[in-house]
């Protein structure tokens, strides 16, 4: 009996071993999807009525342009990249003043979020979806002066023309740099409230300044709805170049 009981164990102990399994080959196929690939009736049916309705919604004209909007038009500033600060800060103060019954003293964005410029004549949605295909959201960073030293540094570095709303009047001349914010100079004591996407706050483009502000906001309102919201509250876009960063 004993003889059998230990038979059996074995037999089990050996049954229940995990079978170890090895790679022995690898197949692909390819297919080639094209237009020779029909599509499933039934699912086009239930896509239909939302394409359509994207589609037109993409295509709605909210406003007009009677020039080009491009970020190429200046060397330290650009018609777009100027539209884009003030759209941002008109229509993100109200939102910053009900929470904190304080304004934006102005707004700073990147030369590459810019990812599209604007034809003259009727502007759609798709243009502002162009222009801003990113989720980015509106923040505000509550800056020392310090840190308004640090971002004058960067932009004249940098030598591009990021957006900066008309609340600013930069000037460089040889090795100095003269900063206006409201057309007062910085003052030391105190702190400026920068209007910025929640991207660049974290440090996105190298903007290091922006991050461990004093206070950061957070808007809940997206840098294209706020584009939108704008052009729709227009008939015509009006974006001039005006020396708000000049080298002289």
């Amino acid at each position: 009996m004993k003889r059998l009981l230990l038979l059996c164990s074995l037999v089990l102990l050996f049954n229940c071993k995990e079978e170890q399994k090895s790679l022995v080959k690898i197949t692909a196929k390819t297919i080639k999807v094209d237009s020779t690939l029909s599509g499933d009736q039934n699912i086009e049916e239930v896509i239909a009525p939302f394409r359509e309705k994207m589609v037109a919604s993409i295509n709605t004209v909210i406003s007009y342009t009677p020039k080009d909007l491009v970020r190429t038009d200046g060397k330290l500033e650009s018609s777009l990249g100027n539209l884009m600060a003030d759209l941002s800060i008109e229509r993100a103060n109200p939102l910053f003043h009900k929470l904190t019954e304080k304004n934006i003293d102005f707004a700073m964005f990147n030369y590459g979020g810019i990812r599209a410029g604007i034809p003259a004549g009727e502007i759609t949605n798709k243009h502002a979806f162009e222009l801003m295909p990113f989720e980015n959201s509106l923040v505000v960073v509550e800056l020392t002066s310090d840190k308004i030293k640090e971002l004058v540094t960067y932009l004249v570095e940098n030598n591009k023309a990021h957006p900066l709303s008309k609340q600013v009047k930069l000037t460089v001349k040889n090795e100095s740099s003269n900063l206006l914010v409201n057309d007062k100079p910085i003052d030391n004591s105190k702190t400026y409230f920068v209007l910025t996407s929640d991207y660049l706050q974290s440090g996105g483009d190298k903007m290091n300044f922006f991050k461990n502000p004093v206070n950061l906001y957070k808007l809940d309102y997206k840098v294209r709805d706020a584009i939108i919201d704008y052009f729709k509250s227009k008939d015509t876009l009006v974006s001039n170049l005006d020396g708000r960063f000049k080298k002289l």
